[in-house]
């Protein structure tokens, strides 16, 4: 089984790439195969709503997508890492948020995959639950599995990351929770 990594944010080598390492070592740890999407080194456009999708099994803007689309298909779970911009995340992660209504047309490629979000802030309650909130709408909105960190909605981290170890062992609680959730669902197959 695989587990996908999604950094939300546009920093490169930033908090929610290194939430994503420590999730994805857990991962690992426990047999998952794991892979990454980091959007601070994706182009990925804003949707434009032209509908082509509807038809196609691709979307018409070139980008990075394509490759984005193949990676969330093929994974069991999918742990979107986001930064607090304004009270929710930033633009990057929606623009491909908005582009996966690709995936939400083919049959609910994402339907009962287990999902599970983290956050980070500039404060102790920056807005984390609110972005984890959002990203939960969005694991919804495609039929996936939601998953907390057994206490609470997710990881959620003060800035720097690796000054914050609360935090990141709500990030290690959640990634820990993804890997039971997918292996009961292994069980049970």
């Amino acid at each position: 089984m695989k587990i996908l990594g999604i950094s939300g944010s546009p920093r490169k080598g930033q908090n929610c790439e290194k939430m994503i390492a420590v999730a994805l070592e857990i991962a690992k740890e426990n047999g998952f195969e794991t892979d990454t999407v980091f959007i601070s080194t994706s182009e990925v456009a804003p949707c434009k709503a032209c509908g082509a999708c509807r038809e196609e099994d691709c979307c018409v803007i070139d980008d990075s997508m394509e490759e984005i689309y193949e990676k969330m298909r093929t994974a069991d779970g999918i742990i979107v890492a986001a930064p607090v911009y304004m009270g929710n995340y930033p633009a990057q992660l929606k623009a491909l948020f908005d582009r996966s209504v690709l995936l939400r047309r083919k049959d609910f490629a994402l339907k009962n995959k287990v999902g599970a979000a983290l956050s980070v802030g500039g404060s102790r309650n920056g807005g984390q639950e609110k972005t984890i909130q959002s990203i939960h709408d969005w694991m919804h909105i495609h039929g996936m599995i939601v998953v907390g960190d057994n206490s609470h909605f997710g990881g959620i981290i003060w800035n720097p990351a690796e000054e914050d170890p609360i935090g990141m062992q709500t990030v290690s609680e959640t990634a820990k929770k993804l890997c039971d959730v997918l292996k009961l669902i292994q069980r049970n197959r």
